[in-house]
């Protein structure tokens, strides 16, 4: 009576291991051309933000603040924050970092906004991807590591589909909460003037859902930037790899510069995409 009986174990591992097995086997020229195909795109976008001259970089980021600010100071001190990357040391590892970053995002948006859109559209199909979401929001991180490494191998790829897994619940969330906001009174007009099923869709919710799917947009950037320290452990360069190469090595001051690039490079994300969100939300407002 101490011990938990044999028979009541589910061997979930072995079942998971097995559903695995049969994966790698059946499926990895499927996955390789994935991966492949990420690993493309990826090594480009890093390329380009490597090639470009850092004044071009730090002069588009203050100026594209500005603008979604709409406070010239605010351009000049994301910019300043940017520039203070460069003077640690960490302007190729920034860029490698916000190529990943790029990449995760607008594949997660790819899949999470019509995933959103069709859990808006049926009360179902939302009962059964909601537990699904949350499953996924409380999941540790790493463990999204796993399936990411077994599928992938070592590298850049693995990291951005583990950064994916974890980024990609708000989108789906928020665009959904968008969609099923839209007063039934402003639905009802758009049936009773003609509009069929799609057009009331993209026409007249998905327009004024757009606030909310901006903010779900603005947590799925910052949650992939949360990745960065946990994705360096499967291969990915930059920022992340820093901060687990001083912890390795007890290397305090290393490891708060790097820490401090990466909060820097949280802001600059979160404050021009949450500006973007909130100039999106005054037309409807009015």
């Amino acid at each position: 009576m101490v011990e938990f009986p044999e028979f009541l174990r589910i061997p979930l591992a072995e079942w998971i291991d097995t559903i695995m097995d049969w994966v790698l086997t059946n499926l990895a020229g499927f996955f390789d051309a994935i991966g492949d195909g990420v690993l493309f795109g990826l090594l480009n976008i890093e390329k380009s933000l490597l090639w470009l001259p850092w004044l071009v970089v730090v002069a588009a980021v203050g100026l594209v603040a500005w603008r979604v600010i709409g406070r010239w100071w605010a351009g000049l001190l994301l910019a300043g924050m940017l520039v203070l990357i460069g003077s640690f040391g960490y302007w190729d590892l920034a860029m490698m970092t916000l190529a990943i970053i790029i990449v995760a995002v607008i594949i997660s948006l790819a899949l999470g906004i019509p995933a959103g859109i069709i859990m808006a559209r049926s009360n179902r199909v939302e009962s059964i991807f909601k537990p699904i979401l949350d499953a996924m929001q409380t999941m540790p991180s790493f463990v999204y590591l796993i399936p990411a490494l077994m599928l992938f191998g070592l590298g850049k790829v693995p990291a951005v589909f583990a950064t994916i897994i974890y980024a990609v619940p708000p989108v789906i969330r928020l665009t959904n909460s968008g969609i099923r906001q839209v007063s039934e009174s402003v639905i009802e007009a758009a049936r009773a003037f003609g509009s069929t099923s799609r057009q009331t869709l993209f026409e007249v919710q998905l327009p004024l859902a757009v606030p909310s799917i901006m903010v779900g947009i603005n947590q799925t950037t910052m949650m992939a930037l949360a990745m960065v320290v946990i994705a360096s452990m499967i291969g990915a360069r930059g920022l992340g790899l820093e901060v687990l190469l001083a912890i390795n090595r007890i290397e305090i001051g290393r490891g708060f510069e790097a820490g401090l690039s990466i909060v820097l490079l949280a802001i600059i994300i979160d404050r021009i995409t949450h500006a973007v969100a909130s100039r999106q939300s005054v037309p409807n407002k009015r």
